[in-house]
């Protein structure tokens, strides 16, 4: 069984921003990476540019750490 990441950052949900799991609990949502860094350091867990881009780290969902808005065009969910 492969093991999943311990941070996860989810889809863009439909408020806004892209809640953060850390260890299977909800810590926040993160509205650009800069909160994600914050979620990581507050977690004990490494920061640095290099640890973004683990996916032994971090799974992104929903595309990876430049995706923060909906694109143009794209109706909104509701």
């Amino acid at each position: 069984m492969v093991e999943e990441a311990p941070v996860i950052v989810h889809p863009l949900s439909p408020e806004g921003g892209r809640p953060v799991t850390i260890r299977g609990e909800p810590v926040g949502v993160a509205l650009h990476l800069l909160d994600v860094v914050e979620f990581l350091r507050r977690a004990g867990l490494p920061e640095t540019d290099t640890a973004i881009d683990d996916p032994e780290l971090i799974e992104w969902r929903g595309g990876g750490p430049e995706v923060w808005f909906e694109p143009p065009g794209r109706p909104t969910r509701r």
